[in-house]
């Protein structure tokens, strides 16, 4: 595989005011010394680690740790031992939105992060330099939050000059006729039932949208390019899934094919979508996946493209969050119980049924 010049990652020394906050904890990291990679990014190798064994990304060494894990454990390295990384695949879900705060469904409606939702991507963008990540390319979603959350993540590694691509195909789903309404109101005007089949459902798409709507991306000029028909008035996880991967196959995977290492900064239900390519999971289970926002997901992958399972992951997926066993539950329970909230469900009741 044809190797890539290393690039040094150094915190850019312009960072966004409001992120202040994060300031004293991003200048006193650690960042320790980067492992040479065999095609694509450098890795962070902790200090602790490295006369012993290889961080999870490098997955080359074999050594007398391995020799004295169990037998599952020994056969189960072994076999990430002997696979090769290729190229590595950054997915980031975007923070927080002024419309998540708000309760409202939002979908393809273009509204900015919170303060809340940049220092999300601040945090995730600090979890990804203090392991010595460089972004070889970028990719995003034509919505500003999600573009918002891949420049404050540029800006804070120093990696500025990293190329960009757009599209509307890695988009959130779109909620049709329900974007813009308020989640709770939205339950006691149709059922609770109704609405959780709408969004946890996989092929139960929301009541298409009208033509003449403010929120119809049909009168957005940044969709001119796209013919009318191509335009959805309201997805299903099956129909975001179904747009998504051609996009993946078209434009994503070459670079990865070259062994580069790729950041995309999407949404919950796009990311879901490749997701579950990667993995083969179910069409039931990939709807209960839960994605915390702000928490970089690392997959490092094989020269055909499959994922080389992470020492770290949590099943269904055979990659790995930037987060400890426990912050990880933390912020997927966080996510799951806001959620609840917004619609009018109390957690403790959920959790106890």
């Amino acid at each position: 595989a044809a190797q890539s010049t290393a690039r040094a990652v150094t915190p850019s020394p312009m960072l966004p005011s409001v992120l202040f906050l994060l300031l004293p904890a991003a200048a006193s990291l650690h960042v320790g010394g980067l492992a040479a990679r065999s095609t694509l990014s450098q890795v962070h190798t902790p200090p602790s680690q490295a006369a012993s064994v290889r961080c999870a990304s490098c997955l080359r060494s074999v050594t007398p740790s391995v020799l004295a894990a169990s037998a599952p454990q020994r056969a189960r390295q072994l076999v990430l031992a002997q696979s090769e990384p290729h190229a590595v695949l950054i997915l980031l879900r975007h923070g927080q939105s002024v419309w998540n705060e708000a309760s409202l469904f939002t979908g393809w409606a273009d509204v900015e992060l919170t303060t809340l939702g940049k220092n999300e991507a601040a945090q995730g963008a600090t979890a990804l330099w203090r392991e010595g990540y460089t972004v070889d390319v970028a990719f995003t979603s034509l919505l500003k939050r999600a573009q918002q959350t891949l420049e404050i993540v540029l800006k804070i590694t120093g990696q500025e000059d990293v190329p960009v691509h757009q599209d509307w195909r890695l988009n959130e789903r779109m909620y049709g006729g329900l974007t813009g309404l308020n989640k709770k109101e939205t339950v006691a005007k149709y059922g609770e039932d109704q609405v959780k089949q709408w969004r946890r459902s996989f092929s139960t798409p929301p009541p298409p949208i009208e033509k003449d709507s403010p929120y119809w991306p049909g009168n957005d000029n940044k969709y001119a390019h796209i013919a009318e028909e191509a335009i959805p008035l309201s997805e299903c996880l099956k129909d975001t899934v179904e747009r998504t991967l051609p996009y993946w196959q078209s434009s994503i995977t070459p670079a990865l094919k070259r062994g580069k290492t790729v950041l995309i900064a999407a949404h919950g239900n796009s990311i879901r979508g490749i997701l579950k390519h990667l993995d083969g999971i179910s069409d039931e289970e990939i709807t209960k996946l839960e994605i915390p926002t702000g928490i970089p997901l690392i997959y490092t992958l094989d020269k055909d493209l499959k994922p080389i399972p992470s020492d770290r992951a949590v099943a269904p997926l055979t990659g790995h969050f930037l987060a400890d066993a426990e912050a990880l539950k933390k912020a997927q329970e966080e996510v799951a119980n806001q959620s609840k909230l917004r619609y009018g469900e109390n957690p403790e009741a959920a959790a106890a049924a």
